[in-house]
């Protein structure tokens, strides 16, 4: 299956036409090592945030001792585990929200959105995630959020062409040359800008 998706290079001269050619299936399963592996990075994040936001442990910050690992089986550190996993919970619909509006907005519809989060219906997709398919006219103007940031996505029609505008989360600007073939073109130029200006991961110090 692989040998039939292409791989070209960023700087063929049609890298985004043939990139943004969805392809069928989008992705793998993953296994049972992949579930719990992604487990494991869960619960190192989720472990960092609980123990910046502990009680228990700022007291012992305060008192210039290490926080012992045992500490962690305390019930008040466990519901700060447990409000940091909400927390989690959040960063993870936010990002699903992220996902769905790119893909959407670059040629996937409700039934993939849909499959790809753990095979809910269309209608439940659409639902899920309102804004992330629209139907637009040629011409139209298409608002996007990603990585912290946004942009909107233009059509030229002299150049027949499609460009973009983004603010980026780190406040960075860009405006584009009216120079791709098609809004999935844009959306993916914007999307790479707004990714490569997110905000760095914030990690609290134990």
């Amino acid at each position: 299956m692989n040998d039939a998706i292409p791989t070209p290079d960023r700087n063929d001269e049609n890298f985004w036409t043939t990139v943004m050619t969805l392809v069928e299936p989008a992705w793998c399963e993953p296994t049972k090592d992949d579930s719990f592996a992604m487990d494991d990075r869960v619960l190192e994040a989720v472990r960092v945030l609980a123990e910046g936001i502990s009680t228990r442990a700022l007291a012992y910050r305060a008192a210039d001792k290490p926080f012992d690992t045992a500490l962690m089986a305390t019930p008040d550190v466990q519901l700060a585990m447990l409000r940091s996993l909400y927390e989690a919970k959040l960063s993870v619909d936010r990002l699903a929200e992220s996902a769905a509006t790119v893909a959407g907005r670059s040629g996937a519809n409700y039934a993939q959105l849909g499959a790809a989060w753990g095979g809910i219906k269309r209608q439940s997709a659409r639902l899920k995630w309102p804004h992330a398919v629209v139907k637009k006219a040629a011409g139209e103007s298409v608002p996007l959020q990603y990585a912290g940031g946004a942009a909107v996505i233009h059509h030229d029609p002299d150049a027949d062409a499609w460009w973009f505008t983004a603010t980026a989360a780190d406040q960075q600007e860009k405006e584009s040359e009216a120079v791709h073939a098609s809004s999935a073109e844009a959306i993916a130029g914007a999307t790479e800008f707004l990714l490569s200006h997110a905000l760095p991961a914030r990690h609290t110090q134990a």
